[in-house]
């Protein structure tokens, strides 16, 4: 099943998401998670993303293992479920790198992040994982990780750089955009 994807504006992306009922059968939701997030492009999506406010989400960067090969890239891929995760740590230098968001379509700014995360989870079977990425996973983990706080990657940008996009934010929260994948938008006018 598809989902559409909640648009800026909505209520639930900046609510703090709740843990999910240990043993809880979550294999179809992760499932239908994918399909969408494939269907819209993307390379991760979270629950709240899709309208529920719970510590799940999902992340897919093997598609990209193809077109780094050529450069010998020593990058991490995965295809993961992360359910009521939890960062342990960041580390490693800043970089910045530009990022987009499913749910704020058209907007794509730079955003400074730490190179590395150490994050504890449950897969789908609820077995627990504690692990560690680097570069581009772990700036998808450490985005999908801020949706299910509440956080969108819109709130690292300065005060003028927000203001700079106050427009496409309530261009978004009108849903005057067309991207190419079924979104809910927001149905009341809400202050940036």
């Amino acid at each position: 099943m598809i989902y559409p994807i909640v648009a800026y504006g909505d209520p639930v992306l900046r609510k703090k998401a709740e843990d999910i009922p240990q043993g809880s059968d979550l294999k179809q939701l992760v499932e239908d998670m994918f399909e969408t997030m494939y269907q819209a492009h993307g390379v991760g999506l979270a629950a709240p993303q899709i309208g529920k406010a719970i510590r799940l989400f999902v992340v897919d960067t093997l598609h990209l293992k193809e077109e780094e090969e050529e450069n010998a890239s020593q990058e991490q891929y995965i295809k993961k479920a992360f359910i009521n995760p939890t960062v342990l740590e960041t580390s490693g230098e800043e970089w910045v790198m530009e990022e987009g968001c499913l749910s704020i379509p058209e907007v794509r700014e730079n955003v400074s992040r730490k190179e590395r995360v150490k994050i504890r989870y449950f897969d789908e079977e609820w077995q627990l994982h504690e692990e560690e990425y680097d570069g581009f996973t772990a700036r998808v983990i450490l985005h999908e990780y801020d949706h299910i706080e509440g956080k969108l990657f819109i709130d690292y940008l300065s005060p003028l750089k927000k203001r700079l996009l106050k427009r496409k934010l309530q261009k978004i929260i009108k849903g005057e955009l067309s991207p190419s994948y079924p979104m809910k938008f927001a149905t009341k006018e809400v202050a940036l």
